[in-house]
C-alpha cells in the first residue's frame, strides 16, 4: 500500500485491507494513520495493534511448542513424528490414532491439544496439517479393545499409525507413553498434546478422523446419537443404551454397556415403568 493512497480510501476499505486480508502496514502508512484525526483511524491503529500483540504471544507459544523438536534437530533427527490417539475413554467405536511428521517451518496458528478445541477450530486445523504434513492413522476396532483390553488396544493403533507413515521417522514423539515392539528412538511425554506440536497434530488428525467415523457409525446405527457425543458416555448415550441394549458397536468390557445388556441392571429397570407396571 503506498502512502498517497490512506487519504483517499475509507476507513472501512482500510479495515478490510489490514485487518481483514491481513496486508502489512508500512512504516510510513502508520505515520499517516497516526496523524489523521479521525477517531476510526485511532480505532484501527489500536486493532492493528492488538493483532500484533496477539500475533507475537502465538509466535512465541508456538516456538515453546516445538522445543522437544528443536532438541531433536539439533541433534540431527529430521523426521519427527508425533503421534497421539482418541476414543479411549468412548464406550463405542474404535480407537483412532495418528502419526504426523510436521514441516520445520510450519507455524499453524492455534494449534493445540485437540480437546482444547471446537470442532470448527479442529476441522480447519486438521485440513491444514493434512496438507503439508507426513501423516498416517491407525485403528483398533471394537472387537480388539474388547479382546485385548482398550490400553493395548490404543497402543495397537498408534503402531499401526506409524508403520503406515510414507517413510520411517527418524524418531517419535507420543502422548504419555512409549510404543512396544516399535524400533524406532521414541520419547513418552506426559500431557504430550499440549505440550509438543507435533503430537498437538497428530491429535488433532486422530480426533478429527474418528469424529467422521462415528458420523458414520449413527447412520449405520441410528438411535444412539453417535454423531453427537461420539461414543462417550453423555445421559443421552447412557439413555438410549438402556433403551435401545448394545449395538455391535459397544464396546461390552465397558460396565456401562455391560450393565444395559440382556439382562443386565440398567436393562432390567426398564421393564417396568415408574409405577410399577410391565411394559
Amino acid at each position: 500500500m503506498r502512502t498517497p493512497d490512506l487519504p483517499l480510501l475509507s476507513l472501512s476499505e482500510l479495515r478490510r485491507r489490514l485487518l481483514d486480508e491481513g496486508e502489512p502496514l508500512p512504516g510510513e502508512c502508520r505515520a499517516a494513520l497516526e496523524s489523521d484525526p479521525r477517531a476510526g483511524a485511532r480505532a484501527l491503529l489500536e486493532a492493528l495493534d492488538r493483532r500484533h500483540r496477539g500475533n507475537r504471544a502465538e509466535g512465541q507459544r508456538l516456538r515453546h511448542l516445538l522445543r522437544f523438536e528443536s532438541e531433536l534437530w539439533a541433534r540431527g533427527a529430521l523426521a519427527i513424528a508425533g503421534v497421539d490417539e482418541a476414543g479411549m475413554g468412548a464406550l463405542g467405536g474404535p480407537v483412532v490414532a495418528a502419526a504426523a511428521v510436521l514441516p520445520r517451518d510450519f507455524r499453524p496458528r492455534g494449534l493445540d491439544d485437540s480437546k482444547k478445541l471446537d470442532p470448527g477450530g479442529r476441522e480447519r486445523l486438521s485440513v491444514e496439517i493434512r496438507a503439508v504434513a507426513a501423516w498416517a492413522v491407525g485403528l483398533a476396532s471394537r472387537e480388539e479393545g474388547d479382546r485385548l483390553n482398550v490400553y493395548r488396544a490404543g497402543l495397537l493403533a498408534m503402531r499401526r499409525a506409524v508403520e503406515g507413515l510414507p517413510r520411517r521417522p527418524d524418531h517419535l514423539l507420543v502422548d504419555a507413553r512409549r510404543l512396544p515392539g516399535v524400533r524406532i528412538p521414541q520419547q513418552g511425554i506426559v500431557k504430550g498434546d499440549a505440550r509438543s506440536l507435533s503430537i498437538a497434530a497428530a491429535s488433532v488428525v486422530a480426533k478429527t478422523t474418528r469424529d467422521a467415523l462415528m458420523v458414520e457409525l449413527d447412520r449405520i446405527h441410528p438411535g444412539y446419537g453417535f454423531a453427537r457425543h461420539k461414543g462417550y458416555a453423555a445421559p443421552e448415550h447412557l439413555e438410549a443404551l438402556a433403551r435401545l441394549g448394545p449395538c455391535p458397536e459397544h464396546r461390552r468390557s465397558y460396565a456401562p454397556v455391560r450393565d444395559c445388556g440382556p439382562g443386565g441392571p440398567r436393562q432390567r429397570s426398564l421393564e417396568f415403568d415408574p409405577a410399577g407396571t410391565a411394559r
